[in-house]
């Protein structure tokens, strides 16, 4: 613990660090390509509202849902079109019509060209302090036009290896012993299992239980902030341990920094921050309480600062997942993107909906797969 203490006195030396000067990952290459479409050279963001409606109900520790509320974005420029999404769980505080009052302040007229990703995103970013799903679509469809303009997906220009992805956990929301045993079936293709717990012990062991009734398949745990207990989280840890379960997402609340390293501090499976982890700032303070981050692209602002977090995160010796709200096949697309660099992965949030409206990122054999079509790898349906 004491170590813990030592480097939070120098982390936020770290984190401005990083914040002030970012490494500059995203060229402004305004000349780099000349389209042939013969389209306006101005830079013009719309979108719309779209309800994505779950297969099933959608149940976590403390809330259920049927449906995620979704703005989807296109931006025009030169004949080349890049789409975006801001998806909107009911945690993450934003709705359609926060997401469209901020897009309609956002003025890209100020900008030559959508490859000036850097100072586009600093300026979106900084018009105000919250709305990051919106920020997300926006950096988004500006990766998506940038890729298609140079014809090369994300992992490419990055210079990622496709081969490396990790395999998708497939989601079990919190149900009846009945409805988990079906959602356990549909999970069958998939190499891991993501249970929600968080609930009381009876039901959270009920949940592993009927599980294991079906399969052995391994499972990654996510309490949702859902254990109010230290000395319980850690009990519940060490049973989890003995069922095939991986690794444990956000055993208490985001706000118990202590406790958690507590826990990671003693835990025989990794525990890896998700709701104390939104952007990059949080970073350097997460060093020692928990043994690594849950990036997602709507809670740090999209695809620009979910790589500097990993670059952050890798030097800090920190472990890495990738993970999703529900979204359709554009967000899960754009974060597959960088899925290379994981060592777990959570995307599966398109499979869970039944009305998507975009061709992405397919699964194989329960392996995150990448191909070369440009941007983040989508096309419209």
């Amino acid at each position: 613990m004491t170590t813990r203490r030592n480097f939070l006195k120098s982390a936020g030396v770290i984190t401005a660090a990083t914040l002030i000067n970012p490494a500059r990952l995203f060229s402004q290459n305004r000349n780099s390509r000349t389209s042939a479409n013969g389209g306006s050279k101005k830079l013009t963001l719309t979108w719309r509202p779209y309800d994505a409606q779950m297969r099933h109900v959608f149940t976590i520790a403390n809330s259920s849902r049927t449906t995620t509320p979704i703005v989807l974005t296109e931006l025009a420029w030169d004949g080349y079109t890049g789409y975006g999404e801001a998806a909107m769980p009911p945690y993450l505080g934003e709705t359609q019509a926060s997401v469209i009052e901020f897009l309609k302040k956002v003025d890209l007229s100020r900008f030559s060209s959508p490859f000036e990703i850097q100072d586009i995103m600093t300026y979106v970013d900084n018009i105000t302090t919250n709305n990051t799903a919106a920020k997300a679509a926006i950096d988004i469809a500006l990766h998506d036009i940038v890729g298609k303009i140079m014809g090369e997906p994300w992992w490419k220009i990055w210079g990622f290896n496709a081969a490396t992805t990790p395999n998708t956990s497939f989601t079990v929301g919190l149900d009846t012993e009945e409805v988990v045993r079906e959602k356990t079936h549909e999970a069958s293709p998939y190499k891991v299992i993501k249970v929600k717990l968080g609930m009381d012990e009876k039901t959270d062991k009920m949940m592993v239980d009927t599980i294991r009734s079906v399969t052995n398949t391994t499972i990654c745990v996510d309490a949702n902030q859902g254990w109010k207990d230290k000395h319980y989280a850690l009990d519940m840890i060490h049973w989890l341990n003995e069922r095939n379960v991986n690794m444990i997402e956000q055993p208490m609340s985001k706000y118990l920094l202590e406790d958690a390293a507590w826990i990671t501090e003693r835990s025989p499976l990794p525990v890896i921050a998700d709701e104390a982890c939104q952007r990059l700032i949080d970073v350097p303070k997460l060093k020692g309480a928990y043994h690594g981050i849950n990036i997602k692209l709507m809670k740090c602002t999209g695809m620009r600062e979910a790589r500097e977090m990993i670059s952050l995160a890798k030097s800090l010796h920190m472990r890495l997942m990738i993970g999703c709200m529900t979204e359709t096949s554009c967000a899960i697309s754009a974060a597959a993107q960088l899925s290379t660099e994981m060592e777990w992965a959570d995307l599966d949030g398109n499979l869970l909906i039944a009305n998507d409206v975009f061709d992405g990122m397919k699964i194989v054999d329960g392996k995150i797969t990448l191909d070369n079509r440009p941007g983040i790898g989508i096309e419209k349906l």
